[in-house]
């Protein structure tokens, strides 16, 4: 039997209360100031996978989806990250934060020293998106539900512990401050609409919990490179490499 809808949305919620990486020792580190300027280093670096891979995942969920009204609202979302010829998206804004901790741009955006787990979890959201069912894909964006709570710590935590913290290096925080309320608003709405069953509602929160394993994931990885000495793989960045010139 299918949940209510308001029993949906609780179950949907209770994700990421339980599984969302703002619980991960990483991100306590982070913000409350006890990551070292190379493990700050190494968490922009590889976070930058992830967000360049971003209007990809939104363009495979796009080129699957044959409903106009959709598509232009999807959109916004590329238009977010990847910018416009008038305003920086969110990729120019996180590699403003990669120059402000110290790192080159171009060495990052090549993502040439992101480690093997930052890449091969990227891109196997990607894979989702573009494989599973359109309830299933945008489901998966709910990770945004949860968001705006951790972008408000790290803005806080960041600006009272590090030095490279102001307004232009955290413009991304602030940005989806902004952005990802109307994006979850849509997102949510449409996952509760189209959840009308219980078989359609276990997908559609497994699709919630696979992008939070896949948050997690990434964050596993930093910690065992960056954070328990010896455990940096090969070909990945060492402190030292790609700074900024």
């Amino acid at each position: 039997m299918a949940h209510s809808r308001d029993e949906f949305e609780k179950r949907l919620r209770r994700i990421g209360e339980e599984r969302y990486h703002d619980k991960h020792p990483f991100h306590h580190m982070l913000h409350s100031g006890q990551c070292t300027p190379d493990q700050v280093q190494a968490w922009v670096l590889n976070r930058f996978v992830y967000q360049a891979h971003i209007p990809m995942k939104d363009a495979a969920l796009m080129s699957r989806c044959d409903d106009p009204v959709l598509r232009r609202i999807w959109r916004s979302r590329i238009e977010d990250h990847d910018g416009s010829e008038e305003a920086p998206g969110g990729i120019e804004r996180w590699l403003r934060l990669a120059t402000a901790v110290g790192l080159d741009r171009d060495y990052v955006a090549s993502m040439q020293g992101a480690l093997p787990a930052s890449r091969f979890a990227v891109e196997a959201y990607v894979r989702f998106v573009r494989d599973r069912t359109l309830l299933e894909a945008i489901a998966s964006s709910l990770t945004e539900l949860f968001a705006p709570k951790i972008h408000s710590e790290r803005i806080e935590g960041l600006l009272q512990h590090y030095d490279f913290a102001d307004e232009n290096s955290l413009s991304y925080f602030r940005n989806r401050l902004v952005e990802a309320p109307k994006d979850v608003a849509f997102g949510l709405q449409y996952v509760l609409d189209h959840a009308d069953t219980r078989e359609k509602q276990d997908a559609a929160a497994a699709a919630l919990t696979f992008k939070t394993d896949v948050l997690w994931a990434q964050l596993d990885a930093l910690h065992s490179a960056y954070v328990e000495p010896g455990r940096i793989p090969p070909g990945a960045w060492r402190p030292g490499e790609g700074m900024a010139k």
